[in-house]
């Protein structure tokens, strides 16, 4: 019997790029997706707890994860075909990466800086190597190049001496016994303000708010075996919190083996009360190395919570927020793998691009 298809182990700077893009969650559908898969797939998540997680085929999430073991981050943007041949050779691409990032002056220009316009036409008029590139055509050279108008950009690398010891860890429980393995982590603060997102609406007045109500925190808990997510709302993360969300956990298999829980390494996880009650009770905690807390499974659930409960909502206080959380958490367990829904969404889908004429989610050009 083959193995089951699951991502590579992710270097630091992978999994917090993909967990910035899950945690946004906006402005390109089809990388977050793809992110999602990803992230998800690397922290143990079976292929059909994902497909169901993005309403995608299990053969996409399947090559998706593929892409990524053989190609990195690129993999998050889909190679489109077709196109008429091309015009300017590898050669020529070489040499307007090597014009790119080479300061102006040096090349006898008065300026300290390209832009498209000035990079494109000193190209078209360069004695040695004349290249003739429209501008949105070498935005997508430069792009392809990962060569973009950026600033300095910094990223923790993790620190952890027991990093490679606790991601085997992790490995090895969420394939061995996804049946008994959960993940455990905190989401907020939940404030109370009208929060940004999208949706079906007239065009209206941005809104303002004052916030008086406090936060909260969602204590969340994901189990890998049965595709459930439950949680409470807490006002303040603490070991007695973080501690009665374990006991939960535990609850769910009352059969006295042995549990896996994988959760990050806030101080309220491993109080001295938590461990003690761990060791009693055949709690093994399964710390995320720091820095990486994007190897807890639970991290993918929260883009859809982020996305389909937060966004584009003005709950008037608390005890609101919280009912709308929980009816979401409900209908979320309850069709998370109903043939009924998927079979309506793939229809859906499959008349929309009829319709249109083009394939489903094609993304516009990005620019450099």
């Amino acid at each position: 019997m083959a193995e089951p298809v699951r991502a590579r182990r992710l270097s630091d700077h992978e999994g917090q790029t993909l967990q910035r893009l899950v945690r946004r969650g906006r402005h390109d559908s089809i990388r977050v997706r793809r992110a999602l898969i990803i992230m998800a797939s690397a922290s143990g998540t079976p292929v059909a707890a994902i497909a169901q997680l993005v309403a995608a085929d299990e053969d996409t999430v399947r090559d998706v994860i593929h892409a990524f073991n053989d190609r990195g981050l690129p993999a998050l943007d889909p190679n489109w075909a077709g196109g008429r041949p091309r015009r300017i050779t590898s050669d020529d691409e070489d040499f307007i990466v090597a014009t790119a990032t080479t300061r102006p002056e040096k090349l006898g220009r008065p300026f300290t800086c390209w832009s498209i316009r000035k990079l494109a036409s000193y190209l078209a008029d360069n004695p040695i190597r004349s290249v003739a590139v429209g501008r949105e055509r070498l935005r997508q050279y430069l792009r392809a190049h990962k060569i973009s108008f950026q600033r300095t950009r910094t990223w923790k690398e993790s620190t952890d001496p027991d990093r490679d010891a606790k991601l085997d860890r992790i490995e090895d429980v969420t394939t061995c016994f996804p049946q008994r393995c959960f993940a455990f982590d905190q989401f907020g603060p939940l404030s109370i303000r009208p929060q940004p997102g999208s949706g079906w609406a007239q065009q209206g007045q941005p809104a303002t708010y004052t916030r008086t109500h406090g936060v909260r925190y969602f204590h969340g808990c994901y189990s890998l075996g049965d595709d459930q997510l439950w949680g409470v709302n807490r006002e303040r993360k603490s070991g007695a919190n973080t501690l009665a969300a374990l006991k939960t956990i535990r609850s769910a298999r009352p059969d006295g083996a042995p549990i896996y829980v994988i959760l990050d390494n806030l101080s309220a996880n491993k109080t001295p009360a938590i461990r003690l009650w761990a060791a009693k009770n055949k709690v093994d905690l399964c710390f995320t190395p720091t820095s990486a807390s994007w190897a807890n499974p639970i991290e993918a659930q929260f883009g859809p919570l982020r996305t389909f409960v937060m966004s584009n909502s003005d709950h008037p206080n608390h005890t609101v927020q919280t009912r709308k959380l929980q009816a979401y958490l409900r209908w979320r367990n309850a069709n998370a793998r109903h043939p009924d829904v998927l079979a309506a969404q793939r229809r859906e889908r499959a008349r929309i691009r009829s319709e249109k004429q083009r394939r489903w989610g094609r993304p516009a050009t990005r620019a450099a």
